[in-house]
């Protein structure tokens, strides 16, 4: 049987991984079936009403290497219907330029698939330069912001307040 929601997410170094358990468990378990790119088909979203999508953003604002290896399978998938929300990690001092550019690489090669995108998140607090994550007007990135490297202590927080967000935008108020 499967949960009514799909988490898929690639990680290198565990902080996107561990970002997914922390939303799957504040949502609960019972909700989300959780998905690693690297070792499960992405054509799994397909089966999926709403979905969550996680992606790191690489060095000078690449795609982790899991997502590029599935990019053009990705590419393939009829999400017509479906309603994603997204998650990204970055580092904004490290990388004040590409500050979760992978975030918004993902963003629109959903919505050109066909998904409804919700759960935009304010950018107010956040210190960087640019962002291939952010909405058209700036004010906001297409998902969840998260920056392990330098606001870990914000992360908690901002992952309930996220989850809270997203289960509403879902209409599958806990």
């Amino acid at each position: 049987m499967l949960a009514p929601i799909g988490l898929f997410y690639g990680s290198s170094t565990c902080y996107t991984e561990m970002a997914a358990e922390k939303i799957r468990d504040r949502i609960g378990a019972e909700w989300i079936d959780l998905h690693n790119v690297a070792e499960d088909d992405i054509a799994l979203a397909q089966q999926y009403d709403f979905l969550i999508f996680g992606i790191p953003t690489w060095d000078y604002g690449e795609l982790q290497e899991d997502w590029e290896n599935i990019w053009d399978e990705l590419a393939q998938l009829d999400l017509h219907g479906k309603t994603v929300a997204l998650f990204g990690l970055g580092d904004q001092e490290g990388y004040p330029q590409w500050f979760q550019d992978a975030l918004g690489y993902l963003h629109a090669q959903l919505v050109a698939l066909g998904a409804r995108a919700v759960g935009y998140w304010s950018a107010d607090g956040y210190e960087f330069e640019e962002s291939k994550g952010l909405t058209t007007d700036g004010n906001h990135f297409v998902g969840l912001a998260l920056d392990e490297e330098n606001e870990f202590d914000l992360s908690d927080d901002r992952i309930a307040r996220w989850c809270t967000q997203v289960m509403r935008e879902f209409g599958l108020q806990q």
